[in-house]
């Protein structure tokens, strides 16, 4: 079983195919793992292998993924995952696919380091709006209870610190409005239709960010599917470093 180890921290991880790097980051909520790609409207997994090199992972504390909680910067402890793995991997730049709460960890991972992430897909961002703000602030308990029941060395209380200071913030939670306005990479943004991910928080990065594109409707009818792959596949295709 592939693992990338630092300290604490095992993450598993899967490669496929070859060419210019492509690193998912999967959908699941807290509990995202590469199982999850399995569940979404396409599996870029399989997919973009006959395109990219593609890179998949289960994010700390999901599937066989393990680490501490890092309760001063829950989101950054999660971009220093994915830019050790790809350290270890030997990549220095790459492109972003990223589905539901993957949206979130790829912005603060552009944030964290724009230099590297060549381009980024944001499919179905999660975010706070107006009919989930009640909702959307506790998505860790599910995962908090069934992480409690395989560790000893955390409980309740922990977990709900950890939980509340990840999912207490505003807009995508990862980052700012101000970061997106201010974001020079080029994204491809397909917005959600659903209460977790809400359209307008989709169209609003879009309309912040000064290289995005947005792409809508592009998952229903199910008919619509193929071309948006091919949309997909053409925006990173474009954004690929000669």
């Amino acid at each position: 079983m592939p693992l990338f180890v630092r300290g604490d921290v095992s993450i598993y991880y899967e490669q496929r195919g070859s060419g210019f790097p492509l690193l998912l980051l999967p959908p699941g909520g807290m509990n995202a793992t590469i199982s999850f790609w399995g569940r979404t409207a396409f599996n870029p997994v399989e997919i973009f292998a006959n395109d990219c090199r593609v890179i998949a992972l289960d994010q700390r504390n999901a599937g066989s993924s393990s680490g501490p909680l890092d309760m001063n910067d829950p989101w950054g402890a999660y971009a220093e995952d994915q830019l050790g793995l790809m350290n270890h991997l030997g990549i220095q730049k790459f492109h972003v696919l990223g589905c539901c709460i993957g949206c979130s960890y790829a912005l603060n991972l552009i944030r964290r380091a724009p230099d590297r992430v060549a381009s980024a897909v944001l499919e179905q961002p999660i975010g706070i709006d107006e009919a989930n703000r009640q909702v959307l602030p506790n998505a860790w308990v599910d995962w908090a209870k069934q992480l409690v029941q395989k560790r000893t060395d955390v409980d309740m209380a922990k977990l709900e610190a950890f939980g509340k200071r990840m999912w207490s913030g505003d807009f995508v939670l990862s980052v700012s409005r101000e970061f997106v306005r201010s974001c020079s990479t080029p994204l491809l943004v397909l917005p959600g239709i659903d209460l977790p991910h809400p359209t307008a928080i989709g169209r609003e990065i879009a309309a912040l960010a000064p290289r995005a594109e947005v792409l809508e409707p592009w998952k229903e009818p199910a008919d619509l599917v193929p071309q948006t792959v091919e949309r997909i596949r053409r925006f990173l295709r474009s954004h690929t470093p000669a």
